[in-house]
């Protein structure tokens, strides 16, 4: 017995002491990503946040390739120029292979175009959802470099429309950000209603930094419609529902995603929200999107109920396992080809945190495959770099943003199909 307890307290030893080399040796080394993400707003913030909890797992797991990783933020401000100064910095100066962004598709364009496809950088978005990037790799412009993990415009669009038919509003009005990704969903979302039959009365687009937005909603109240749908951002939303409203306006809206944010429930009042409806892309019902549900709100003691946030997570980790499979010093573009030997349906599946990030080591150094399980579900990307997903529908409440509906993928794209 004592030689047996000794043994095992030597073997013990042993492992911690290899533990302690083994970071010991992470620590020699560090490897840079580029992050471009919208920090200076409220909604941003956290989306940042997610990301660098998912490189800081990674970290406390070995790194990658033995290297610890060092994600480099960058501020886009939600705006396309700054966006590409950041990524710019980010590539020339920092020599970053992998980029994190944008979230904006109006600001992730512009940075892949004139960024990272000239500079051979992968770029993995979260919240990009523009149909436009699934046009450019269909024409095979992206050159197998883009990746996202929020689903297309198409499906909010449909939900969008799902919500006005489901409520019973007979027309609607559309208020659309005038950049890559409003001129995409409002288009989208204005087929979407006529396919239900539901009177399109007006199609406004808003521009950022404008004084006022008088002039759009009064245009907009023209066609006196039952409802009216946003695909705006926080900071041109709460002026132009302040308009909306003080001008006579119905409180029956509708919107994306990108207005989930309590920064507009808060300036716009919870009194005059009563009867808004947002849409957005959900988690499947899955053990690992439950897992990282716990494992967040441990980490930030409040759940996971932003935009965007899942998406972020998913993004760096399939990133980071990518470049593990690629090898150290690899380019861009031989880490983007690695992107499906980490989500692949047959490989061994991993976990989406630092134990999975270690379990997938072993397997891509015996030359295996992987199957993320990710907190967005098991991500699989088509040859577009796009994924499926399902969707919710939720409110603002007293107790803060609520799902009222959950629809999964196959009901998802059951609805969507009986749109065309």
């Amino acid at each position: 017995m004592k030689t047996t307890t000794l043994a095992r307290t030597g073997l013990m030893l042993g492992a911690a002491l290899g533990a302690l080399v083994a970071a010991g040796a992470a620590s020699a080394c560090t490897t840079k990503i580029g992050a471009v993400l919208p920090t200076s707003v409220d909604w941003g913030k956290p989306i940042a946040a997610t990301a660098q909890f998912a490189v800081d797992q990674v970290n406390e797991a070995g790194g990658v390739n033995g290297c610890q990783i060092e994600m480099v933020l960058r501020d886009t401000q939600v705006d396309p120029k700054v966006g590409v100064d950041a990524a710019k910095a980010l590539v020339d100066l920092d020599g970053v292979r992998v980029l994190l962004g944008a979230v904006s598709s109006g600001v992730s364009m512009p940075i892949l175009t004139s960024v990272t496809l000239p500079a051979g950088v992968m770029q993995m978005s979260c919240c990009s959802s523009s149909t436009a990037f699934t046009q450019l790799a269909a024409e095979g412009k992206t050159e197998g470099l883009w990746f996202r993990t929020f689903a297309t415009s198409g499906v909010q669009a449909a939900m969008g429309a799902k919500v006005a038919a489901d409520q019973g509003y007979k027309s609607v009005a559309i208020f659309y950000k005038n950049d890559d990704w409003g001129q995409d969903i409002g288009k989208l979302v204005a087929a979407d209603l006529e396919a239900l039959g539901i009177e399109v009365t007006g199609s406004v687009a808003l521009n950022d930094g404008q004084p006022s937005y008088r002039a759009e909603v009064t245009e907009a109240l023209q066609g006196q419609p039952e409802a009216i749908y946003l695909a705006l951002y926080p900071k041109e939303g709460i002026a132009a529902v302040r308009e909306w409203l003080s001008l006579g306006g119905t409180q029956n809206m509708i919107v994306a995603n990108s207005l989930k944010s309590d920064e507009f429930a808060e300036n716009v009042g919870l009194q005059f929200l009563g009867n808004t409806l947002g849409t957005d892309t959900a988690s499947p019902r899955a053990e690992s999107a439950d897992a990282f549900v716990t494992r967040y709100t441990e980490r930030f003691e409040s759940a996971p109920t932003g935009p965007g946030l899942a998406n972020s997570y998913d993004a760096t980790m399939i990133a980071l396992l990518a470049m593990q499979a690629a090898g150290e010093g690899a380019s861009g573009a031989e880490i983007a080809a690695q992107v499906g030997r980490v989500t692949n349906p047959e490989g061994t599946p991993i976990s989406a945190d630092g134990a999975g990030f270690a379990a997938a080591v072993e397997v891509l150094s015996s030359g295996g495959d992987v199957f993320y399980q990710g907190a967005t579900g098991n991500v699989q990307f088509d040859e577009n770099g796009d994924v499926s997903a399902p969707a919710v529908i939720w409110s603002f409440t007293e107790e803060g943003i609520t799902e009222q509906e959950y629809i999964s993928l196959d009901e998802v794209n059951a609805f969507m199909a009986s749109l065309k």
